[in-house]
């Protein structure tokens, strides 16, 4: 079994917080993280998945059920399903505060989150199981992961059709039954249609007029999609970084899938030698490394783009307390070349250090303030800067 990134902060969470919901899309793994740590928790636990009619049976009765486990961590599954549970939730917990009472897990629904923040402010915290992530397959090559996705039933399928297949009936479940039970009201033909587009422009600044166009329907509805998209975990908007520096800056958005192996299957992209000749090679790689080096951030810190609208650019700046503490370019090359655009918006941003991460160079300083390293290495490269 992999061992994820993210077991020792859940841990720590459910040692200190009365509720812990840990969000993701469905199929990322929480359920098996969650009961590969159950007999790590300090207190016995009980498990139910909400989307089995005999577990939703056993908490018909709720009150009843949540008090005859009061010495117990309740594990909640899918807990988008049972909306108007939230505040019976609370009512447990105010009457025995103590951790690790309740874990929750489902996808980030508007509703759930707006549910939890709601009935359960003050006695929540939140994580996020994302996809695989390079870090966490220690025998993994980074051409597989980024070509398959972090998935786990993408990336540990037997073999190369399996792996479509499963990629393919994903897709389709998830936009005809995940996203219409979340809230969506769109038609899933036209959800297709927009991911598909999302995966064309993938890493392209956001231009929902001309989005919304193509697919005939208003920006403002069009603009609630992507917002759900990025509230369900499937696309991530990477904001512009904004300064007072008297500059033409760019603040439309960029817009990723966050998972490589969707922008590929959508792409129709074959194997890992069509990828590399693929137009959206450079796209989808930069989408890949931003989400292998996002959740290496500490909680303070904030990612952003930085792009003027005369050609200055970088790919990510890290900020934290009003000070960008790190630069990022990411290359598809192992002998990276900085723009007159890289040196220029460095300039701009007070010469921070700049991190420039590649498929395979070694890690090394090539001058005063900037730095080269391989994906693997990106871990304890991010850990030595911020």
């Amino acid at each position: 079994m992999v061992s994820r990134n993210l077991e020792s902060t859940l841990l720590f969470n459910l040692a200190h917080f009365p509720a812990t919901a840990l969000l993701g899309p469905r199929q990322v793994g929480k359920t098996t993280l969650v009961k590969s740590i159950q007999p790590q928790l300090s207190k016995p636990s009980v498990y139910l998945d909400l989307e089995n009619p005999a577990d939703r049976a056993k908490i018909g009765e709720r009150g009843l059920f949540l008090e005859n486990n009061t010495e117990k961590t309740v594990i909640l599954d899918e807990i988008q399903r049972l909306p108007d549970l939230f505040s019976e939730l609370r009512g447990l917990i105010d009457r025995q505060r103590e951790p690790g009472r309740l874990l929750l897990l489902g996808s980030a629904s508007y509703d759930l989150l707006r549910n939890t923040a709601q009935s359960l402010a003050g006695r929540i915290s939140y994580l996020e199981l994302t996809p695989f992530l390079l870090s966490e397959l220690t025998d993994a090559t980074w051409q597989a992961h980024w070509f398959k996705g972090g998935f786990p039933e993408s990336f540990l399928a037997f073999s190369e059709p399996v792996r479509e297949a499963w990629m393919s009936n994903f897709i389709t479940t998830y936009l005809e039954k995940d996203l219409p039970q979340l809230g969506v009201r769109a038609a899933p033909a036209m959800m297709e249609r927009l991911v598909t587009m999302l995966a064309y422009q993938q890493g392209g600044l956001a231009n929902l007029s001309v989005l919304s166009t193509s697919l005939g329907i208003s920006s403002p509805t069009l603009a609630s999609y992507v917002d759900f998209l990025e509230r369900a975990l499937l696309v991530r908007r990477l904001q512009p970084y904004f300064t007072n520096i008297k500059k033409r800056l760019v603040k439309s958005p960029k817009l990723y899938l966050r998972d490589s192996g969707i922008v590929h299957h959508l792409l129709r992209i074959p194997d890992f030698n069509a990828l590399l000749g693929h137009p959206q090679s450079g796209g989808s790689w930069e989408g890949y490394v931003i989400e292998q080096i996002i959740p290496l951030l500490q909680p303070h810190d904030r990612a952003y783009f930085y792009r003027t609208a005369d050609g200055a650019e970088l790919d990510l700046v890290i900020e934290s307390a009003l000070k960008i503490k790190l630069a990022i370019e990411i290359k598809l090359s192992d002998r990276p070349q900085l723009s007159r655009g890289n040196t220029i918006a460095l300039q701009d941003l007070g010469n921070p250090p700049l991190l420039v991460v590649t498929p395979n160079a070694l890690s090394g300083q090539l001058n005063r303030n900037i730095w080269v390293c391989n994906v693997k290495a990106l871990p304890q490269q991010i850990k030595a800067f911020l």
